[in-house]
């Protein structure tokens, strides 16, 4: 007997071959978009049972017009390119995976940090061109006894708070939704956004990607902020206003920025971040590891079948 159908929108696997294994007991036929257009979306899930999508998008439009959708498993741990309201509207079950890469961004966004305080970037790029010259990259602070703000305190920047403690720094963070005991638990000091713009030395990005939240680090915030702080962003490029970022490095305002998320993706090849010897990018690598992508495409597959076998998600999320 034939199963159900699965569009798959878009992928970044080399192969979908976890994702068939976990739904395997389904006996499923799988649909691949020729692109993350609209019109190739539809034509593989107007009347599919389930969608797998990565980085394409699910908007009102293309939701309205699907006849027999029950689920949507996100390959990832953010869900902006999803109308969420639409699809509870529709009755359509949105899963995700919201802890299949927090050891490596964390691990990314101090990877970051680091190279950013110790200049490793721009000490690399002088004794390649044959110049080996400490004064070119003094000053460097001692990394004990100054202060991580953390903007968000979800699953990945607790990971981070550890690993930075670990070398002596005081880390403290921003987020109104986090509860208490969470910060107690981490020995994290919790303060308002001022305060965190005020005294922090270091601040990494892990906030959600909302209209509350986008640009809100903006002119104004970095006007707040220690003449020199250092901006590490591992989360979503639309949080930081990247024209406020780049006048706050003019200004010296901002000492240097760590970017593995820009707001345009791929970045501008003539990006005003571009050429920065202050400035560290690189390209939205931070979720990845081997290990990381096999769990992602496992949990978010495992969710769609249990949707469509009428159980529980492990890992579903409302509007």
């Amino acid at each position: 007997m034939a199963g159900p159908v699965i569009a798959v929108t878009d992928s970044v696997f080399p192969s979908l071959d976890l994702a068939k294994a976990a739904l395997a007991r389904l006996n499923p036929t799988f649909r691949m978009a020729k692109s993350s257009g609209a019109d190739d979306i539809l034509a593989v899930a107007k009347d599919a049972d389930a969608i797998l999508v990565t980085y394409a998008k699910l908007t009102r439009d293309i939701l309205l017009q699907l006849t027999k959708c029950k689920a949507i498993g996100r390959f990832g741990l953010g869900v902006d390119n999803i109308d969420l309201p639409t699809a509870k509207e529709k009755g359509i079950a949105v899963n995700y995976v919201p802890d299949y890469c927090i050891r490596e961004v964390s691990d990314h966004a101090m990877a970051l940090l680091l190279s950013l305080i110790r200049k490793i970037p721009l000490s690399n790029k002088l004794v390649q061109s044959g110049r080996w010259e400490m004064p070119a990259v003094v000053p460097i602070r001692r990394l004990e006894g100054t202060v991580l703000g953390l903007l968000g305190f979800g699953n990945i920047p607790r990971l981070v708070a550890p690993k930075a403690q670990a070398f002596g720094m005081k880390v403290i963070a921003y987020d109104p939704y986090a509860k208490a005991e969470l910060f107690k638990a981490a020995n994290v000091e919790s303060v308002d956004f001022d305060s965190m713009l005020a005294r922090s030395d270091y601040i990494s990005v892990h906030a959600p990607l909302l209209p509350a939240t986008r640009g809100m680090l903006n002119a104004a915030a970095f006007a707040k902020t220690k003449k020199g702080v250092l901006i590490v962003n591992t989360a979503r490029g639309p949080l930081i206003d990247e024209v406020a970022l780049c006048a706050a490095l003019d200004s010296k305002q901002v000492g240097g920025a760590a970017l593995d998320v820009v707001t345009t993706e791929p970045l501008p090849k003539d990006s005003p971040l571009i050429g920065r010897d202050n400035v560290i990018l690189t390209p939205h690598t931070g979720f990845y590891s081997i290990e990381a992508l096999e769990e992602l495409q496992t949990k978010c597959a495992a969710d769609v079948a249990r949707v469509l076998s009428g159980e529980k998600a492990v890992y579903p999320i409302s509007a």
